[in-house]
């Protein structure tokens, strides 16, 4: 499993983002999942991401995540406007697999408003990592 990005903060439903919690409201971000949330799912065969434009709120549904094994809902973790998704992922839902924290990104947000986040080391503490 790759190491958890020091620098991004992650939500308890397995997103990230790739910003410090300091500095998410107002700025653009990429969204993705965990690692852990990769490996669980086991092999991504398809996402269903939100549109561009579309505004989406902390803690809720925004899409889905589908494996081999389960369907899962994405949750988002900041509250804003999509201003982009990631044609690559949609086309090769593997890179959820493969890199989960670089190219296997889903989708960019100018937040408003951030949800219930924590830092890295909370997120392992709270995953055992």
């Amino acid at each position: 499993m790759p190491p958890l990005p020091e620098n991004f903060t992650y939500s308890a439903e397995h997103e990230w983002i790739n910003a410090g919690a300091d500095a998410i409201v107002g700025s653009t971000v990429k969204i993705g999942i965990t690692a852990v949330a990769s490996d669980a799912l086991g092999e991504v065969v398809y996402v269903d991401l939100p549109e561009v434009g579309d505004t989406v709120t902390a803690g809720e549904t925004c899409g889905e995540v589908e494996s081999t094994k389960s369907v899962s809902d994405l949750y988002c973790p900041v509250t804003g406007e999509v201003t982009s998704i990631n044609e690559a992922a949609t086309d090769n839902p593997g890179l959820l697999n493969s890199d989960p924290y670089g190219d296997g990104w889903l989708f960019e947000v100018k937040v408003t408003e951030l949800g219930d986040v924590m830092d890295a080391a909370g997120y392992a503490e709270a995953n055992s990592l």
